[in-house]
């Protein structure tokens, strides 16, 4: 039995340490999203603590799968400063876009007219030097990392500054 819990613990450890790997947008952390990024009036936001969080799979593909990996992640700080990874590895994939900017400026079509967007759709900003980019939850609210230091919920897509618009959900691709 001790040679069982040694296994799944290994396994555990290659599922985090896997998580953590640098994408192409690395950089210094505070060049990433900054307070001034954040606009606390657009609504609430919710993490829940490190120590309640269980390593998961990657999202299924679907819209309804990238909001479930989202909220399994509440609270996770894996992929601070890797916001693109997060939203990739929500739809099942990675390593596609090498920042929020280069999938905004390569996703279609762009939404810009305030619409709201649709469950798993990507929701972008125009912050820092790489972007930034999240999930839609359908309900007007976003899942993304950076929401009080973490993977968090808000409930406007305004809680970051310079909202840029939405694109439709799909497993990225270039």
């Amino acid at each position: 039995m001790r040679t069982r819990r040694l296994l799944i613990g290994a396994a555990a450890a290659a599922a985090l340490a896997s998580a953590a790997v640098a994408p192409a947008q690395a950089g210094p952390l505070s060049a990433e999203i900054t307070a001034a990024d954040v606009n606390p009036a657009a609504g609430t936001f919710t993490t829940v603590p490190e120590s309640d969080l269980s390593v998961l799979g990657a999202g299924d593909g679907t819209p309804a799968g990238a909001v479930a990996w989202f909220k399994a992640k509440l609270g996770s700080t894996a992929y601070q400063g890797y916001c693109e990874k997060a939203v990739e590895n929500a739809y099942g994939t990675t390593g596609v876009w090498a920042s929020a900017n280069a999938h905004w400026n390569g996703a279609s079509p762009k939404h810009t007219d305030g619409s709201r967007p649709p469950k798993g759709a990507f929701v972008y900003w125009n912050i820092s030097q790489w972007g930034h980019v999240g999930i839609a939850d359908g309900s007007g609210g976003i899942y993304a990392t950076s929401i009080g230091g973490k993977i968090g919920h808000a409930s406007s897509v305004n809680y970051f500054n310079n909202y840029r618009g939405w694109t439709p959900a799909a497993v990225p691709h270039q």
